[in-house]
């Protein structure tokens, strides 16, 4: 989550924005509305549920924005609603915030599949975020806290339609009127995306930087745009600020192809140096291809700076330089390509038996069975996720386990086999889940504390002896709870020891419970999780889905499961170069 283009421009400005996304490549949801990853598409493609679409990217600027700020600038962010039939907002996506700019570019792209057929209403707003939420993702910030700067709408066909595929909207108000006051205005650029796997991982560094800081040395970053068709350029990549240094190394960084459209298409790369203000300046330019880059890498040479004269053709040509340290082409591949070539998910299940949950016999009873034959709330999770989990299940026979119950010794266990059969853990599909779970209640009795360690310590282990004989396996462990969490810090580390194995981990809330503790371990807010020697998580492989915004309508149930889980799924296979299986057989012939 961390890599994808709608990441927060946080701590002040200083991190890099873009690069080459973990998300799969999109496709449309079951509303043909926004763009969602391959593994949703591929569930409803499975069900005949098709529809022609094309995937786009939307490019996002605007010009003369309201300040609102007193002391500085106001630090826009722009985020993009589809309409729906019934007049609900549907929100596809959020840029960056960027920093004391009434001109804002923004870099994070909003995807999304134009339908010809269908008529596809957008609605953009402008928020100034307001200082004390720059340390937080924009998928966190509450709208409502920030200061609105302005919205305009349109239909898409109006954006792709247009002959260079740029449309530019006077905004307005949110109360649809056009009073005279200007709000500025904001224009939309939308690109097919490109259906390549290619990209390459490249790391620049700088010589010789001219100081423009007065007691000092300057704070340099880099900007990366592609020139388009219309001659303008859109930026792609902003690496990361290096304080004080004229002779800066950046962290490597992977652009797609999507991002740069070939090797020979120019693109702009500028120096500059940082200042809080938003008043960044230029250090320095350069006009390079991506392939003019692989020369620079291959014959060890830097490229000169420019500064831009205002009379043209007197550029100024400066002793600093920009060196390639890295260059490495490479292939991204989706998380259909692994699935396909026959990697496996495999499902694990755990329910929760804590007393919390209330006495079984009494209806109001998370786990009460009514007689009448309606689904409780644990029985209702199991039956609308199960046909997801075990669509993506090859064998379909699913490890099932209890926790915080007392079992038949009359111990509380925290991690009890739901089948009650010694011999063996695991049940055939969705029925023998059900048929597990209903058996339990019957000989189980609700108990405590809830605890997720016992049973997260134990899905790892079979994620780790799985590394011993085949790597073409991804465990997945789906616990339903009520949410009530007692081994916070327990629950931490085991998630930070298995952060490094081929697992993640789908917490369902059901019941109407408070379930910040859920969020925290989600870890959406940018920070990874923290274990109690201090140990930082490889990655994020915990994702938390509440099922009363399910019922509610507010996502859907298929959507909600696997819309964190291909990413979690490539993080792991490309952080340890693993290619899907028949690549692999291809490069072993080789």
């Amino acid at each position: 989550m961390g890599l994808c283009l709608s990441g927060s421009d946080v701590r002040g400005g200083k991190q890099a924005v873009g690069g080459a996304q973990l998300r799969p490549t999109t496709a449309a949801d079951q509303n043909n509305v926004s763009g969602q990853n391959d593994a949703v598409d591929f569930f409803f493609k499975s069900r005949g549920l098709q529809a022609l679409f094309t995937p786009i990217e939307l490019s996002l600027s605007a010009s003369k924005l309201r300040d609102l700020d007193i002391a500085s600038k106001s630090d826009p962010m722009a985020v993009v609603y589809a309409k729906k039939r019934d007049g609900r907002l549907e929100e596809i996506g959020r840029t960056e915030v960027i920093m004391n700019n009434l001109n804002p570019a923004w870099i994070g792209k909003i995807s999304i599949a134009f339908q010809f057929e269908i008529v596809q209403p957008l609605l953009f707003r402008v928020y100034d975020v307001d200082t004390k939420y720059h340390n937080i993702p924009v998928k966190m910030l509450k709208l409502e806290d920030q200061d609105f700067l302005g919205e305009a709408s349109c239909v898409l066909s109006e954006i792709v339609t247009k002959q260079n595929r740029t449309l530019t909207l006077k905004l307005h108000n949110n109360y649809g009127l056009r009073v005279s006051r200007n709000f500025g205005t904001l224009s939309v650029l939308a690109e097919e995306t490109v259906a390549s796997k290619s990209a390459v991982e490249i790391a620049f560094r700088c010589s010789h930087l001219q100081n423009v800081d007065l007691f000092s040395k300057s704070d340099p970053f880099l900007r990366i745009s592609r020139i388009v068709e219309s001659g303008n350029s859109v930026p792609i990549y902003k690496t990361e600020v290096i304080n004080n240094n004229l002779n800066p190394i950046w962290r490597p960084i992977t652009l797609s192809m999507q991002q740069f459209v070939s090797k020979e298409n120019p693109l702009i790369i500028e120096c500059f140096d940082f200042n809080t203000s938003g008043n960044h300046v230029l250090m320095g330019k350069i006009q390079k291809s991506v392939g003019d880059l692989e020369k620079l890498h291959q014959e060890r040479t830097g490229a000169t700076f420019m500064l831009p004269s205002t009379q043209r053709g007197h550029d100024k040509v400066l002793k600093s330089q920009l060196f390639v340290e890295k260059f490495v082409e490479k292939e991204q591949y989706s998380f259909l390509d692994y699935i396909s070539s026959g990697f496996e998910l495999n499902f694990m299940v755990a329910v929760d038996f804590t007393a919390s949950n209330g006495n079984p016999r009494n209806p109001n009873s998370l786990h009460y069975i009514d007689p009448s034959g309606r689904l409780n709330s644990y029985q209702q999770a199991i039956t609308e996720i199960g046909e997801v989990i075990q669509f993506y299940d090859s064998d379909r026979r699913f490890p099932a386990w209890g926790f915080g119950g007392k079992t038949f010794d009359g111990t509380v266990s925290h991690c009890f086999i739901l089948n009650g059969r010694a011999g063996g853990f695991e049940v055939d599909g969705v029925e023998g889940i059900m048929a597990a779970y209903a058996s339990a209640l019957n000989n189980v009795a609700l108990a405590g504390p809830t605890l997720f360690g016992q049973v997260i310590n134990t899905a790892a282990r079979i994620a780790g002896q799985s590394l011993s004989y085949d790597r073409s396996k991804y465990f997945v462990l789906l616990i339903i709870t009520d949410g009530v969490l007692t081994d916070l810090q327990e629950t931490k580390d085991a998630l930070v020891r298995a952060s490094d194995l081929p697992l993640s981990i789908l917490i369902v809330g059901v019941g109407g419970a408070d379930f910040t503790q859920m969020e925290i371990l989600d870890a959406d807010n940018g920070r990874r999780l923290e274990s109690s020697t201090d140990r930082v998580a490889t990655r994020d492989i915990v994702q938390f889905v509440p099922m009363r915004e399910v019922h509610s309508g507010q996502i859907s149930v298929v959507q909600a499961l696997l819309e964190e889980l291909p990413g979690q799924f490539l993080t792991y296979m490309r952080c340890r170069d693993i290619k899907p299986l028949n690549v692999q057989m291809a490069q072993t012939c080789a």
